[in-house]
């Protein structure tokens, strides 16, 4: 029994293939196509957790083939933090790529410029962005043979659940941020609707001070 299983692995190999298929559904792969015009401006943004591994690969399409692209065709790319650090900057390019690691937690920006040009023309740019698990090259870590395929795989769901394990907890910390966020703004509130409540009393305690003192002089009470 046991040099049946040993001799035939596909079974466990495509149970493999189908939890990475379920788990490489948490790792983030950003790949569209968008039109851009000359002296215009495209953002995109991206979540990324601290300590993940990020790439990105973008060129301006070229419908011509065979001829070369014009150079209005040109782009201008920065990748910046949300605190403001840069990451990546292409001047004046029609393709490139960028990778790195995320020093700090937080929505990461890819911004594309286009050159002006004279008449205006509308560019398309291919643009693909992976983060996580996703963005490992596996290609040099396979190796030949079924055994080796095997552990590959292995690898990668090892892999694809740390990364899960990291961003549950990395959750959970965004969780208790905003739990900790609600009580001190309903804190807040309550001291503020207090104080509120306490300035309307006293401004009726006075209004009501005002016109005692008004009718008794006009020796109306």
């Amino acid at each position: 029994m046991t040099m049946m299983i040993c001799s035939n692995p596909k079974p466990l190999l495509q149970l493999s293939l189908l939890l990475l298929f379920f788990l490489f559904s948490s790792t983030k792969i950003e790949s569209l196509r968008f039109d851009l015009q000359s002296s215009h401006t495209k953002c995109i943004s991206e979540e990324i957790k601290s300590n993940s591994m990020t790439v990105g690969k973008y060129s301006v399409v070229n419908h011509n083939d065979g001829y070369p692209l014009p150079d209005s065709h040109r782009i201008t790319v920065r990748v910046t933090s949300s605190y403001g650090n840069n990451y990546h900057y292409g001047e004046k390019v029609q393709s490139g790529n960028f990778a790195f690691v995320a020093v700090e937690a937080g929505d990461y920006m890819t911004c594309f410029w286009a050159v002006d040009a004279n008449p205006s023309t509308t560019m398309t740019v291919d643009f693909e962005w992976k983060t996580g698990v996703a963005a490992k090259d596996w290609s040099n870590v396979a190796k030949k043979g079924q055994v080796d395929v095997m552990e590959l795989e292995l690898k990668k769901l090892y892999e694809t659940v740390s990364s899960i394990h990291d961003e549950m907890f990395y959750l959970r910390e965004r969780e208790e941020e905003m739990q900790e966020l609600n009580r001190t703004t309903n804190t807040r509130m309550f001291w503020l609707s207090l104080l509120s409540l306490i300035v309307c009393l006293s401004v009726a305690g006075l209004q009501l001070w005002h016109l005692k003192s008004f009718f008794e002089k006009k020796k109306l009470i």
